[in-house]
């Protein structure tokens, strides 16, 4: 089997990137070792910022998304018991973001290349990425009992931080840059429709907690609990009774509860791998950054990895000029540095380390502060949220 470009992995980053080149006429074909049934159940990301469902109505995978879609206009603050509205258009000059589970994402693009191509092959192992520092890449997987070879010109390694493509790049070339963060997420999906219009993220001192949603109809709920930390460790009562702790406010608002149908732990990391290119390997998504989930920028990081790469790969064939394709990795980490950042900064402010004192306590409430009584702290906070420009 032969392609121009072989893609490792059928999430947000290879469905996307796949769409993307076939737009540009460039063949590629998707590996996944996943069922199709899996790809479009696994619950992750849920905000989408303007430029990534930008990207997705440029490339025919909007209509959905327009009309299921919530469309977000700000975030709320919650800290003291009060409550500070961020307005996204407002402060970024007409951003806002669109919560549109990745789930439907997926949904989405598959849907495409499935009447559209280019061919997706699940349930296909991929075994080794060989060659990449040659002309001639070669991508060993094994599919219905047979190991077969995909000859391509270029590998996209969209496999995630476990997959075998950012396993491909000698550890003579690679740095790693990395942090553990001292608490997990417990989050959980409830049968009620969300207490509010736009998200909540709040800051106590039991710890951080986040009210979001996935429909009018779905809430989606977090709380910042000790690392290690097991979902069956809390019941559904105590589960509702500490978000009404955390999201409490001076008002008459109340938390309206419901059916908890999924509970779930995500562990709180920042990692890069330097360089995202070894020649002709392009990692992309969580095969080269992964950030806490705070700021809401893994799926959309990986879309503008993508969008990066596809732009290259269009300028390489149109031109014949590799010089995109060769600024892939440092045009890439500009913006995955910024998203760490940005991701680092509302941890910080927004969750308790266990270590922290009554100083600590009171830096972080001044810094919350700080965001609700001055426009140009606000507007950095909406500009981080709402998106970086892509490469």
């Amino acid at each position: 089997m032969r392609t121009t470009v072989g893609i490792v992995g059928a999430g947000p980053a290879g469905l996307t990137l796949a769409r993307l080149l076939r737009l540009a006429g460039i063949d590629c074909v998707v590996l996944e070792c996943r069922d199709r049934a899996h790809v479009e159940r696994r619950q992750r990301a849920g905000v989408l910022e303007q430029g990534t469902a930008d990207v997705l109505r440029a490339a025919g995978a909007g209509e959905r998304l327009d009309r299921e879609g919530l469309p977000h206009d700000g975030m709320e603050l919650r800290f003291d018991r009060r409550r500070h509205r961020v307005d996204f258009p407002d402060l970024t000059g007409g951003r806002r973001v669109t919560v549109y589970a990745q789930t439907e994402v997926c949904k989405d693009l598959i849907a495409l290349a499935e009447t559209d191509g280019p061919p997706v092959l699940f349930e296909a192992e991929v075994l080794a990425v060989e060659d990449v520092d040659t002309d001639a890449p070669r991508i060993r997987f094994r599919r219905d009992g047979r190991e077969e070879v995909l000859e391509c010109a270029y590998v996209a390694g969209c496999d995630g931080f476990h997959g075998v493509c950012r396993a491909a790049v000698p550890a003579a070339v690679s740095r790693v840059f990395e942090r553990a963060h001292p608490y997990a997420w417990l989050g959980v999906l409830a049968d009620v429709p969300p207490s509010h219009d736009e998200l909540v993220y709040a800051r106590h001192d039991r710890g951080f907690a986040l009210l979001s949603m996935r429909s009018p109809t779905v809430s989606r709920l977090y709380l910042q609990v000790p690392e290690g930390t097991k979902a069956e460790e809390w019941t559904d009562e105590e589960i509702w009774d500490e978000l009404d702790r955390r999201l409490e406010t001076a008002d008459d608002w109340t938390l309206e509860r419901g059916p908890l149908t999924q509970k779930s732990v995500t562990p709180m990391r920042s990692y890069v791998h330097e360089p995202m290119r070894y020649g002709r390997l392009f990692l992309a998504g969580d095969a080269a950054h992964i950030v806490p989930p705070t700021g809401a920028k893994g799926l959309n990081l990986a879309v503008g990895d993508v969008v990066v790469l596809a732009r290259a790969l269009e300028h390489e064939r149109r031109t014949g000029s590799p010089v995109l394709l060769d600024a892939y990795s440092a045009t890439c980490l500009r913006r995955v540095w910024q998203a760490e950042r940005f991701s680092h900064d509302m941890t910080a402010l927004l969750h308790r380390d266990p270590g922290a004192t009554a100083f600590d306590d009171r830096l972080q409430l001044a810094r919350l502060d700080r965001v609700a009584s001055s426009r140009s702290a606000a507007a950095d906070l909406a500009e981080g949220y709402t998106g970086f420009p892509f490469g």
